[in-house]
């Protein structure tokens, strides 16, 4: 085992062992995938089973425009409230089990968020040790931004556990940070120690989003008698050379098997390799194994320097925007929308941006008003808030008695609200003071890497030999392939695998970019990359711009792309009977 690797810090404390270290590997366990999750998950995660640490995920690109938001109201918000609440209610639990709580819950305000959690230690009788990351808000150096935030990695995590914090909050670190810095603290791992810090970082990408790993979100959800209705939290054992193991809670709801692994993975992901500030997972050595039931061993993952510059994710206040879907029922559905367009015409002509989209759920002959009905959604979108506001609203209620028959809309239009734009730029890693602020108060500033490898592509894989001719019959792809799809600013990625060798061996072959393109229509016009992972038996596409500027844009009908990969396994095609 490596030694630990100080960091560039003006006193050592933070390069002794870890004194919470336990014998054997590290079990940690999450408690939130995202901002809103289960709250009473940190109780049922401390008293399920034996943990060392519990991990807190509570940021994503939009989740950081409602903190910049919420910042403008009160300099001193800007962290997720909700973290605080559910500390009132297991804190006492955590600091009698022993098990240490790392969250980036800290938001724009890591160091508020700190001082709330000593509060409430304070108040509840609690002696436990706080301490926060920071050094990630470049909000400054970006005029006009409502906020800008470099992701940094796990070591201003792990001088904060090796100074013996209890509670560490961060702001903007990578969700699999949250994993990578506890590891790095228990097994004393150096910042060149590239495969073990890889390991970890697939562990911590499996756990960052909490029950996608233990069947929520699951393509196959249907297949067998397994209880979803409530499905538990994952854990992952690491081992000192970075392998683990990826499980839940006995008698949790759920499931655990390779393939809530493998969707997992594949989620917001890309190529084989897998770029971070601490290190770049090759996601094409990544092996994995049923050990039993709810347990899946990974191990084999490979790492390589992380790329020499951070992400940057910038939110900006793009304009202002409003919306109205009106209902249109029975007959004539198709010269019902023509009417209501051109009837609004005049108005629409001075919007920056103005969307049709007309959405045939009517069926004919219904037995039901609403199976009869059609939905046409107006989205408009203009710098001036009084562009697509009460001229807006106006204009479509005005319409009440004069437009098509049956009129009337799902809710009336407002009076149009602000979304944002999300940016990802890149600085040299040693342009941001990663910095760990420990429980005593010291402040500990958190070196760059030492060596860096700009991020390429790997060599495209070989295919497997194709399946031999033979008869085929026309069906969804989804009785055969998996998929999980996400965001990744403007991009959507659609991770798709498949769970036989033969499966694979058709697979490979057939859903090319071509494919995808003629399967997904929306994607025709856009650049669409294809990753090749044979080792998961998996293919990752990559849509460029189908999200607009991201999700806070609400660009599209599903703005962070969460079904596109249930589109895309309801869309029929040539199957070989043999898979069927």
């Amino acid at each position: 085992m490596s030694p630990a690797a100080p960091a560039s810090a003006p006193d050592s404390a933070t390069d002794q062992p870890d004194p919470h270290r336990p014998a054997g590997p590290l079990r940690i366990g999450n408690f939130s995938g995202f901002y809103g999750d289960r709250s009473d998950a940190l109780r049922e995660m401390l008293t399920g089973g034996e943990l060392d640490v519990l991990t807190g995920d509570y940021l994503a690109e939009l989740t950081m425009l409602i903190l910049g938001r919420d910042r403008l109201k009160d300099p001193a918000a800007g962290y997720a409230r909700t973290f605080l609440r559910q500390l009132e209610d297991c804190l006492g639990l955590a600091h009698a089990r022993g098990v240490r709580i790392v969250a980036n819950a800290g938001g724009l305000n890591p160091a508020g968020l700190a001082d709330a959690v000593r509060r409430l230690a304070e108040q509840l009788g609690i002696p436990v040790r706080v301490a926060h990351v920071e050094g990630d808000d470049l909000t400054a150096r970006h005029p006009g931004a409502l906020a800008a935030h470099a992701y940094l990695g796990g070591f201003g995590i792990a001088a904060c556990l090796r100074a013996g914090a209890d509670i560490v909050v961060t702001g903007r670190v990578t969700d699999a940070a949250l994993v990578t810095g506890p590891a790095a603290a228990h097994f004393g791992w150096a910042p060149t120690d590239y495969d073990r810090l890889a390991g970890a970082v697939v562990a911590g990408h499996v756990l960052e989003c909490g029950t996608q790993a233990t069947g929520g979100n699951y393509a196959f959800f249907n297949d067998g008698e397994r209880d979803l209705r409530r499905p538990g939290f994952p854990l992952a054992e690491i081992h000192a050379d970075g392998s683990s193991a990826i499980g839940k809670h006995p008698g949790t709801g759920g499931f655990v098997d390779t393939g809530t692994v493998t969707a997992q993975l594949l989620y917001e992901t890309a190529g084989a390799r897998y770029a971070g500030p601490d290190v770049t997972a090759r996601l094409d050595t990544v092996r994995l194994t049923q050990e039993g039931p709810d347990w899946v061993r990974v191990d084999g993952v490979r790492g390589e320097a992380p790329p020499p510059t951070l992400k940057v994710g910038v939110n900006r206040l793009g304009g202002f925007r409003n919306e109205v879907v009106f209902v249109l029922t029975g007959l004539d559905i198709e010269a019902k929308a023509a009417l209501v367009r051109a009837q609004l015409e005049p108005v629409l002509g001075k919007v920056a941006e103005a969307r049709w989209t007309l959405v045939r759920t009517d069926r004919a002959d219904a037995g039901t008003e609403e199976e009869a009905s059609a939905l046409l959604r107006l989205v408009v979108r203009d710098p001036r808030q009084e562009a697509v506001g009460r001229a807006l609203s106006g204009a479509a209620v005005e319409l009440a008695l004069a437009s098509y028959p049956g009129f009337h809309v799902l809710a009336p239009p407002g009076k149009g609200a602000p979304y944002g734009v999300f940016e990802a730029e890149y600085v040299p890693q040693d342009a941001v003071a990663h910095t760990a602020v420990l429980p005593d108060g010291r402040r500990v500033a958190v070196a760059p890497p030492s060596d860096s490898r700009p991020l390429t592509a790997v060599p495209e894989p070989g295919l497997p030999t194709p399946l031999p001719p033979g008869p085929v019959r026309r069906a969804p792809l989804g009785l055969v392939a998996g998929a999980r799809s996400g965001d990744k600013g403007g991009d959507a990625n659609v991770g798709v695998w498949v769970r036989s060798e033969d499966a694979w061996r058709w697979l490979a072959h057939e859903v090319t970019v071509e494919r995808f393109r003629e399967l997904i229509p929306e994607s025709r016009d856009l650049p669409v990359t294809r990753h090749v992972l044979p080792g998961l038996r998996a293919l990752n596409f990559v849509v460029e711009g189908l999200l607009g500027a991201g999700v806070a844009s609400q660009h599209r009908f599903d703005p962070q792309a969460k079904a596109l990969g249930e589109w895309l396994r309801a869309r029929h095609l040539d199957i070989p009977e043999v898979l069927l």
